[in-house]
């Protein structure tokens, strides 16, 4: 599963033509968009494995839960499934790793301790494509394809994600050809993101979706270098929330030059942070919808 991975980002950085290399990014972060609660590395092992994969879960669970059963002859989707055990407050492992280990903490017995992320087990999972069974229930898409409740949706999240939020009108617009801009304020720190009002509900949210990415994504980060190379990340998150929500994102395209001369270690960082950014938005729009039923 490891070399799984390793071979997917060996394969991105020794793609030559960009257009080839944008597609095959693409293609995962079209996976990554299906599974936005699926860690980078997950999503990339469901890519390689079933590409067109959108909705797993194991054997047991289509069958308990859903009323459906895996397809005789069908293959097996292996993903990295968490291990959660009592976990010691210094090492955080395990209390069996951690009687193996240097560590010297007995200030409280291991029965005493709390649960917490230990490591990861490989797990077998079925895409909904390879089960037969009862159909599966309606996901709530209220949000997908409707732009004018979108916009309000994303904006009231902006206290959830610590940025300031305003529309402005065109009359009073400074930044040219921009349609957003976001900067820190110099105060506190804080990013404050600004909008040129325009008529398009779906454009002032793909606007905003991306100028959040920006404000999770460069917040902190001073050299030039890699706040080019972050530029993409933000085009990859701003994608990824679009398509959670329904946007237009036909005309997206990812160009990676930047990120030529990147290991493989930063290449899946920079896919864990594309993740974790557009989970946290996805995040506090859901999190506010449910809260004030902005998208109702």
């Amino acid at each position: 599963m490891h070399s799984t991975i390793e071979a997917w980002l060996e394969e991105l950085q020794n793609l030559v033509d960009e257009a080839a290399v944008s597609q095959k990014f693409q293609e995962w972060l079209d996976v990554q968009s299906r599974f936005h609660d699926y860690s980078h590395r997950n999503t990339l092992l469901i890519k390689r494995q079933c590409p067109e994969a959108t909705r797993v879960a194991g054997y047991r669970t289509w069958q308990t839960e859903f009323d459906r059963h895996v397809t005789d002859g069908e293959q097996t989707i292996w993903i990295w499934a968490p291990i959660i055990a009592k976990q010691c407050p210094e090492c955080e492992n395990s209390s069996s790793y951690h009687e193996q280990s240097d560590c010297e903490y007995d200030e409280t017995p291991p029965a005493e301790w709390s649960k917490g992320l230990v490591g990861f087990r490989p797990a077998p999972v079925f895409d909904v494509s390879q089960t037969e069974g009862e159909e599966l229930p309606e996901l709530n898409t209220a949000a997908e394809g409707d732009a004018a409740f979108l916009f309000p949706a994303l904006r009231e999240a902006a206290s959830e994600l610590n940025v300031s939020v305003s529309v402005v009108d065109p009359t009073g617009w400074s930044y040219g050809d921009a349609n957003g801009i976001c900067r820190q304020r110099p105060v506190d720190d804080q990013p404050t993101i600004e909008l040129l009002d325009q008529d398009d509900p779906a454009a002032l949210a793909g606007v905003l979706v991306h100028e959040y990415a920006h404000a999770l994504l460069h917040a902190g980060v001073d050299d030039q270098i890699e706040r080019t190379k972050r530029e993409v990340e933000a085009e990859a998150v701003a994608y990824l929330v679009g398509r959670q929500f329904g946007l237009d994102t036909t005309g997206s395209a990812f160009y990676l030059a930047a990120w030529q001369d990147d290991e493989t270690d930063a290449l899946l960082e920079r896919l864990g942070r594309i993740s974790r950014t557009a989970t946290e938005i996805v995040d506090a729009i859901e999190y506010d919808r449910n809260e004030h039923d902005p998208l109702v």
